[in-house]
Parts: structure tokens; C-alpha cells; sequence
């Protein structure tokens, strides 16, 4: 079974796709082209079974192609053009030391939160002012396990950053997604009926004490600031139902991690949804 390949092997850095597809590792290249790098096979092929349209696959000169024949010719029939890459051009587009042999250029990006669509009566994450690619795919895969939408607020990463698709494991492509401005989310969130329920180092409830299971919006803010002083304004001029919760901290730290409070809080409304009446 013969591989549509493009005729020749790239051999230089200075290639020009080679170099457009190194610069979408940068945020402003993401918005500025609507596309992104997806490293791995598993990712690509959530991304594909997503829907997400592939544009190009780059596949290292020294990658054996037993196993990955079909799979490659399958997206060749779909219309993605498929590029041999020597070692120091494919070392340019591909994920440090932990590629895969395959490098995808994809056309994603989160929805806006107008045209995003969430389960009414169930739960979602809101993450707002994340800096971390690891944590934000970290809480995507959390959320694809517990089967909750996940809204991305004033985020200083993006969901189509290389690293989040990597972290995510490609779950970045299943989840409800989406991305906004606190300005925008609050009234979405007073319009959608939404609790919100704010996870703080000072939090007034436990975390099981609290409803969490229903039209709630959990709430966890960025790694260095915590959630931002709005919505505690917010509560206070009655736009939003707002409480706050907290995890036991026996230790030294003040605070866990945000992907492993996500997962915490995530499971708890699992808990809670499935607990009998």
C-alpha cells in the first residue's frame, strides 16, 4: 500500500512550511492563521474523529511506517498532504524530545462562548486566568473522564496551545470547550441559571458540603492569583448565587495544585449526580 508523500524530503529548517508550522508553537501565529501543531498520533487521530480538519501531517524521515500506513493513507484520501521530514526540520515542528514521529497542522480553536453548547443540568468547570498549558490540559482530560464542559476565562494560555493538545492527550477535541471574557461569562452565567461555586484557600464550606451536582459553575481561579475580585462584586449586587468551598489542607501548602483541585471537585459532582435520592 503506496503513501501519496510529497516527491521529495525535506531537508531544510528554512523551508518555508517548515517554518510556518514552527511558528504556530506561538500564540500569535495561532490566531493570526486559525491553526495549530497537534504532536502524536493518538492526538491526531482524536482531532480527525472530531472532525478537526488536517491540513498537513509532517512524518519524520526515520519513522517506520509498518504500523501507521493505513492510518497516514486514510488521511491522505481525506485531503491532507503528507511531508517527509529529515531529522533537523522535523526536530524543528515536533513537541522537544517527546515526539511521536508525526506532527499535524490543524485547523482549531475553542468556540466563543456564544456558540458553545453546555449541558443545562449539568455541571461545568470554569477556569479563569490559567497560565499553565500542563494544567489546562490536565483539567481537559479530567473533564472528558467525568463527562463535564469545561468554559476557559481570560486564560493566559489558550486551549489550541501545541502544549494543551499534548497535556490533554487530544481530549482538548471532545470536550465541551470554550473560551471568554469575565465580562462576557457573567451575565451568560445569571442567563443560564448557573450557582457558582468558587474554590478558595478560605472557602466558607467544605467541598462535599456543597451542591456541586446540577446547573453549577465551578469555579477555580489562575495558579498565582486565585479568582479575580468581580465575583465576589458580583454576588454582592445580587448578579450571581455565589458561595465559596475549600479542600483540608493538613500540610505546609495552602493550596493543591488547580488540575488536581479540578479533579477533586470534578468527581465530587460525579458523586454527588449519581448518589442515590
Amino acid at each position: 500500500m503506496s503513501i501519496p508523500f510529497s516527491s521529495e524530503t525535506i531537508t531544510s529548517t528554512a523551508n518555508p512550511r517548515v517554518r510556518q508550522a514552527a511558528g504556530l508553537r506561538e500564540a500569535d501565529a495561532r490566531r493570526a492563521s486559525g491553526l495549530t501543531l497537534v504532536d502524536g498520533r493518538r492526538e491526531l487521530s482524536r482531532a480527525v474523529a472530531a472532525g478537526v480538519t488536517v491540513d498537513e501531517v509532517f512524518v519524520a524521515a526515520d519513522q517506520p511506517l509498518d504500523d501507521c500506513r493505513p492510518w497516514l493513507t486514510d488521511l491522505a484520501g481525506r485531503g491532507t498532504r503528507i511531508t517527509r521530514l529529515a531529522e533537523r526540520p522535523f526536530e524543528k515542528v515536533a513537541f522537544g524530545s517527546r515526539n511521536e514521529g508525526v506532527v499535524g497542522v490543524v485547523r482549531f480553536a475553542a468556540l466563543p462562548l456564544s456558540t458553545a453548547a453546555f449541558q443545562p443540568d449539568r455541571p461545568l468547570l470554569v477556569i479563569e486566568g490559567v497560565e499553565k498549558p500542563g494544567n489546562l490540559g490536565a483539567i481537559l482530560r479530567t473533564a472528558d473522564a467525568a463527562g463535564l464542559g469545561v468554559i476557559v476565562c481570560d486564560g493566559r494560555t489558550d486551549p489550541a496551545n501545541p502544549a494543551v493538545i499534548r497535556a490533554s492527550l487530544g481530549t482538548v477535541f471532545t470536550v465541551p470547550l470554550a473560551t471568554t471574557s469575565l465580562a462576557e461569562l457573567l451575565p451568560w452565567l445569571r442567563a443560564a441559571g448557573r450557582r457558582v461555586v468558587a474554590a478558595t484557600p478560605e472557602g466558607q464550606k467544605l467541598w462535599h458540603v456543597a451542591r456541586l451536582a446540577g446547573p453549577t459553575a465551578i469555579l477555580l481561579g489562575s495558579e498565582a492569583h486565585g479568582i479575580s475580585p468581580r465575583w465576589q462584586q458580583a454576588a454582592a449586587d445580587g448578579t450571581l448565587t455565589f458561595e465559596t468551598i475549600r479542600l483540608p489542607m493538613r500540610g505546609a501548602a495552602d493550596s493543591l495544585n488547580l488540575s488536581a483541585t479540578a479533579a477533586a471537585l470534578a468527581y465530587e459532582a460525579l458523586r454527588q449526580e449519581e448518589a442515590p435520592a
